[in-house]
């Protein structure tokens, strides 16, 4: 298998796009510079049992430098209440003691860790959960508690990073006043670096930057709907969001990071993925296309120097916590897109 992936690498890389490929345009370019290593990350899916055996070890030979465990918590669109561990019906890997030892093992190996606490709505998303004045009131301190509860875990455990939300479209629109508080206490407790995890269509909107360590994006940018677009195709079809964000960057004084970025191996993965994922049984594998998607990415990205690298959405340990497609799923692992990522991550 690594023989096939260094080979379909080796041919990627001559069919990548450069810098000179692309023009130019002429605008203020961000100002910021990130000056750490990059952030080589992997959205660490919590499995639903304890580990059988070291699960660091392959994000070590992957050449991952971070992981991002997401203890999820659950909300309906219409009724103002998050439930966290409720019962222990929830996943080993997602309740405290899971996500301990999760940071256990990662800061053993040398492996730094976000935290990232998120919340799952069945059959929604969060930027869309919408209340009244009242019920929103009952919905934040729930949402309050379980972020702090997790802020103190991050502190306790010295974690590098938190991110104290994901993709609360509505709720930064019509309640900056909470985010504004949260982060106050989330400081109080957590010494730490801290972020939120923007959706790609409305980073702009986010009025608490200042307040953060990093501009967080969840960077699904839809590219180009071709079943297998070749890299420099995807290279171009990346300019327009790449000079958003510079605009929007060069307003700014934090650097970059994707919070989450990632493509389905399937056929048009570069385009609107979450339309995909509503109908993913009827679109066909194809690996090509994925790792085409991460070789845009990283040539478009990895030299910026506002860029401070992200998370790759999704790394399942031991295979665990997948939906039931692994095969056609966000995960690099034992497909083409595997050797691109091994090949960037270990710059």
């Amino acid at each position: 298998m690594k023989l096939i992936l260094t080979f379909f690498m080796f041919i990627t890389l001559f069919s990548s796009c450069k810098e000179t490929d692309i023009p130019a345009e002429k605008a203020a370019l961000p100002h910021v510079k990130y000056e750490g290593e990059k952030l080589k990350g992997l959205s660490f899916v919590a499995p639903p049992r304890p580990f059988n055996e070291d699960p660091m070890h392959a994000v070590q030979d992957l050449g991952s430098n971070w992981i991002s465990v997401i203890p999820y918590a659950f909300t309906r669109l219409k009724e103002p209440k998050l439930i966290y561990n409720s019962h222990g019906k929830q996943w080993w890997g997602e309740r405290p003691e899971g996500i301990r030892k999760t940071i256990e093992l990662a800061h053993d190996k040398g492996i730094k860790v976000m935290v990232k606490p998120q919340v799952w709505i069945p059959r929604g998303w969060t930027g869309d959960l919408d209340f009244s004045d009242e019920e929103w009131k009952l919905w934040e301190q729930g949402y309050r508690d379980y972020i702090l509860e997790f802020a103190q875990m991050a502190k306790d455990e010295e974690v590098d990073l938190f991110c104290i939300g994901t993709e609360f479209r509505n709720s930064i629109k019509n309640r900056p006043d909470f985010w504004t508080s949260l982060i106050k206490e989330v400081r109080k407790i957590y010494p730490g670096k801290i972020t939120y995890a923007a959706n790609w269509d409305d980073y702009q909107k986010v009025p608490f930057w200042n307040d953060l360590d990093f501009i967080g994006v969840n960077a699904y940018f839809p590219l180009i709907e071709k079943e297998d677009a070749k890299p420099l195709e995807i290279c171009k079809a990346w300019k327009p969001w790449l000079t958003d964000l510079e605009s929007f960057l060069s307003k700014q004084s934090k650097p970059l990071l994707f919070t989450e970025y990632g493509y389905l191996s399937v056929d048009k993965c570069t385009w609107k993925t979450w339309e995909i994922e509503k109908q993913i049984h009827d679109y066909p594998i194809n690996q090509t296309a994925q790792a085409n998607a991460y070789q845009a990415l990283f040539d478009t990205f990895w030299d910026k120097s506002y860029w401070a690298g992200g998370f790759l959405w999704k790394w399942f340990p031991e295979m665990k916590g997948h939906e039931g497609y692994p095969e056609k799923d966000y995960t690099p692992q034992g497909k083409e897109a595997e050797g691109v990522v091994r090949e960037w991550f270990s710059r």
